[in-house]
This record gives structure tokens, sequence and C-alpha cells, in this order.
């Protein structure tokens, strides 16, 4: 017989821990890669004429986005019916276009200034005169490359019977 004798205990052995913080920050780091951060919040109706030559633009950092629409509905109280212009998150006019470019070129890094791009996102039942001050304003403000956004399709859709 012997002296010592093992009590074995029907617990369960306890869970390891030690990888759980791995764990996490590979959890961590996948969301903060596959996470799309949004650009501005549309006020605006922006309905997007199509074309058939659409060419996909390399680099995004180099934009800056105007959008020119009626408002939403939900806006429709505060701004009216006719065509607005949005800047970042808010709408406004047509003169502060170009103080908006500017801030916007200035918060960029010197190297990229120069390749800066002005992206007007314009709602296909816009008027053009809006659109036509806009462009006004970015030539005072120097801001010469212009891209306009639109959808991949049938460019006869555009145009109303």
């Amino acid at each position: 017989m012997s002296k010592f004798k093992k009590q074995k205990s029907g617990d369960l052995p306890a869970i390891s821990t030690a990888s759980l913080p791995d764990i996490v920050f590979m959890l961590l780091f996948f969301f903060m890669v596959a996470t799309v951060m949004r650009e501005d919040e549309l006020m605006i109706e922006n309905r997007l004429p199509t074309a058939n030559q659409v060419e996909k633009l390399e680099s995004k950092n180099k934009l800056i986005y105007i959008y020119i629409g009626k408002p939403s509905p939900q806006y429709q109280k505060t701004f009216g019916t006719t065509d607005v212009i949005q800047l970042g998150d808010k709408i406004s006019s047509v003169s502060e276009v170009q103080t908006y470019v500017n801030t916007k070129r200035n918060a960029m890094p010197e190297d990229i200034q120069d390749e800066m791009m002005v992206s007007l996102k314009v709602d296909s039942s816009s008027k053009v005169g809006q659109l036509t001050d806009v462009k006004q304003e970015l030539r005072d403000a120097m801001a010469l490359k212009i891209n306009y956004t639109a959808k991949k399709g049938d460019p006869m859709r555009n145009v109303k019977q």
C-alpha cells in the first residue's frame, strides 16, 4: 500500500487563455483593414448619369468631392426643392466652393497638391446653371483638373423624352 494516494477529481481542467490576446488582436486588425470609412453623408438626391466610357481612378486620396442635386426629402423643408451644392457634410452656396477647395488642397501633403482633382457628382436631373457656376469658382481657385462621376451603362438612358 502506498502512503500517498492521489485523489482523482471529477472537475474539468481550466481553459488556457494564453492565446486569447493574439486572437483579439488578429480580429481587431482584420476589421481595421476590411472596414471602409464613409466619406460624406449625402444630404442630396444623387442619381448619377450613365456612360459607356467609364474609367476607374487609381488614387482616391487626391480627390475632392462636390455634390450637386436636389435636397433629400428630409432636408427639403430647410433647403427647398431647387438644386443645391453639398461640400463635405453641409449644404453650401456657390461662393463657398473656392474656400472649400483651397482648404482641402492645403490639408493634402505637398507632394500631391499639384495632382489634386475635383470630382463632381452631379445628379442626372440637375440644371446646368448650378454646375456652370461651380466650374467658374473652380477656375478661380485654380482647380483645373475636373472629373465627372458616372455609372457604367447605356448613355442613351440619360436622354429624357
